[in-house]
């Protein structure tokens, strides 16, 4: 007698946001569901919130205020975008973004950097596998902690002050959650700071990094200023592996790292709770670029990278690594390209393409 199989199910979080984020989602959301189904042992069930900007110019606020008892019962958060005209930058990012990575301690962000076949590249003389590296950013203090003061406001003696807090905690678990990711992998890790000019947080930071380096001999180490980093990122990108740094350091070199590999439109983060105590957050680190929503023109390829992270942290790196070769497939067949890949094919066809190269694969694997 044969043995049932006991379908897991995973409960995603849909928090779609503003713009083209419904837009990218959708494609995302296609193909997790194509991967589940032609593996047979587990599922997807995607709840669909409408929080965000347009929420929080109807309700004044960017989410209800149970709004984080209600995402603590799901295993996983797929974002789509933030941002629309009228809410200020501040709100969308402190009201949402940051109250979802804090509270649920998510404090690894993940950024992949890696310039996938077929993709434009703007630098000159640079093999594709020279740009292959991941960011791995603090994601829960250091300089966007919202400490600090704003004093005498609207007078000539107007001063503020931002103050970053660095917790031994905090730098300890993101360094060794890069060391080990290298060591896994077998890669060099290169640790990025500004303690030059900041003698408190970035000499401390230089510190542990020295500390946490003893621990693991067996994985080579460097270290740059994050302005000679951006430097080598444009002229040098192939001297990066594992890259650990602070939250406003990596949040601006993933940035340009997304610029020297195919751009925003193939950028992808996971917010990690690696503990698995929260649920964790994956999402395209686009805008929302509402001047486009709905018209088809966004590219959900980031989207669709940010759901292949989903799988890896899930368990199913095989399928992870599956999504990324579909997305490769169609960059290098150039037949369903969004307009910002020089292609004329809509958000939907693109998401279809890469649905149909995923079955492929899956079908001969």
């Amino acid at each position: 007698m044969e043995e049932s199989i006991t379908m897991k199910t995973y409960r995603i979080a849909v928090i779609a946001g503003d713009g083209i984020g419904p837009d990218v989602l959708a494609e995302g959301i296609k193909i997790l569901e194509t991967v589940a189904r032609m593996d047979g042992t587990f599922s997807f069930e995607f709840t669909h919130f409408p929080w965000g900007c347009e929420y929080y110019l109807k309700e004044g606020r960017m989410m209800p205020e149970d709004g984080m008892d209600i995402l603590k019962q799901f295993d996983a958060i797929y974002l789509g975008a933030v941002g629309f005209p009228g809410v200020p930058d501040h709100i969308s990012l402190r009201e949402l973004l940051l109250v979802i990575r804090k509270g649920f301690d998510e404090y690894v962000n993940v950024r992949p950097v890696k310039l996938l076949k077929g993709a434009p590249c703007p630098l000159a003389n640079v093999k594709r596998e020279d740009i292959d590296m991941v960011v791995i950013r603090e994601n829960s203090e250091g300089e966007y902690s919202g400490e600090g003061e704003w004093l005498n406001k609207g007078t000539p003696e107007e001063v503020v002050h931002q103050t970053g807090v660095f917790t031994r905690k905090g730098c300890e678990r993101i360094m060794r959650y890069a060391f080990d990711l290298a060591r896994k992998e077998g890669k060099s890790v290169t640790s990025v700071s500004k303690a030059n000019a900041l003698n408190y947080s970035m000499v401390f930071w230089d510190q542990i990094f020295h500390e946490i380096s003893k621990e693991y001999p067996e994985v080579e180490t460097h270290e740059y200023l994050v302005d000679a980093a951006a430097c080598h990122f444009v002229r040098d990108p192939g001297r990066f592996q594992v890259v650990v740094t602070s939250n406003l350091f990596g949040d601006i070199l993933t940035d340009l790292g997304a610029a020297i590999a195919g751009g925003m439109g193939l950028a992808a983060g996971a917010n990690l709770n690696p503990e698995r105590k929260y649920p964790s957050m994956f999402e395209p680190i686009h805008g929302s670029a509402p001047d486009i929503a709905g018209t088809g023109a966004a590219n959900p390829m980031a989207s669709i990278w940010s759901a292949s992270q989903m799988l890896d942290f899930f368990g199913y790196e095989n399928y992870g690594k599956l999504v990324i070769d579909a997305i490769e497939d169609v960059l290098v067949e150039k037949k369903h390209l969004s307009p910002e890949l020089g292609g004329n094919a809509k958000t939907n066809e693109v998401g279809d393409a890469v649905q149909e190269k995923v079955a492929a694969r899956m079908q001969h694997r």
